[in-house]
């Protein structure tokens, strides 16, 4: 994920208001918070698009890594356009490939990854993916231009 990206690398969109209390002293969005949005896209993505019921699904993900490049200072009152896409699609595992813009910037703002491992409910055992979730997943994987990462 590079600094100069742009929307068009992405394939879902989702818009996120700032809050105050998002904002830390410096007068910017705190670092910690852009993992909420990065969370926020992601599971938003997965209940909305995959049909993910959180509440009794008997698989969830369990995030396992995650990394955050930061650019660009975001900062209330603004909202954020969050892009996704998937970067990898395996078996168990799913890294979702994030980028953070301002509404005026065509660039991110801060690109991020994150894994899921797809687990048990009950035993916390990884297990494969379920179809209804590929099959979304499928929908935005990226898939690298000739000399990008």
């Amino acid at each position: 994920m590079l600094q100069n990206e742009t929307r068009a690398a992405y394939g879902y969109f989702r818009k996120i208001p700032t809050r105050w209390m998002d904002n830390d002293i410096y007068g910017h969005v705190n670092n910690v918070i852009y993992y909420s949005y990065v969370d926020t896209v992601s599971n938003a993505y997965l209940i909305e698009e995959g049909g993910l019921d959180i509440h009794s699904d008997p698989i969830i993900g369990i995030a396992v890594e995650s990394h955050c490049n930061y650019y660009k200072s975001l900062e209330f009152p603004e909202t954020i356009d969050a892009g996704l896409r998937v970067g990898h699609l395996g078996r168990t595992s799913v890294r979702y490939e994030v980028g953070l813009f301002s509404e005026s910037s065509e660039t991110v703002c801060a690109a991020a990854h994150f894994v899921h491992v797809f687990v048990d409910r009950e035993t916390n055992t990884p297990v494969p993916i379920p179809e209804k979730l590929r099959s979304c997943l499928s929908r935005i994987v990226h898939h690298a231009a000739p000399g990008e990462p």
